[in-house]
């Protein structure tokens, strides 16, 4: 669990990065909106690497400090198709980790990861809209 924990860990670490950077590239009066929320969706990817951090220290492991390479764009659409992509594999990430936590008697963790992807998806649902989906 320590292990899947940390992918998990490195890719918010990413998230983060890739939000920040977005943030400070993305053009266009369409976007404003858009472009406020991600300096958000930044700042709760940081509370979730807090957290995953503290719940990988309590297991017993140590949380790592490696980041997933992110991706970057020129393009508008194509950067928030990015971090739209990016949310839906984290949604698909921690329905398979609380399923996980379930099976392995960690109730709390598995509370803690429900928290996560209730944020999650409200961060795809805000880019599907900013996307027009």
């Amino acid at each position: 669990m320590i292990k899947f924990l940390n992918i998990d860990l490195s890719k918010e670490y990413t998230a983060i990065v890739q939000y920040t950077h977005h943030t400070g590239v993305l053009t266009g009066a369409a976007y404003g909106d858009i472009k406020k929320e991600l300096a958000v969706h930044a700042d709760e990817e940081l509370q979730h690497s807090l957290t995953l951090a503290d719940q990988i220290d309590y297991l017993g492991g140590v949380p790592t400090v490696d980041v997933v390479p992110t991706k970057i764009s020129q393009d508008t659409i194509e950067m928030l198709e990015q971090d739209l992509e990016d949310e839906n594999d984290a949604i698909a990430r921690y329905i398979q980790r609380i399923e996980q936590a379930e099976e392995l008697k960690l109730p709390a963790l598995a509370q803690k990861l429900r928290e996560i992807l209730i944020v999650e998806q409200e961060h795809a649902m805000d880019l599907e809209q900013a996307l027009g989906k």
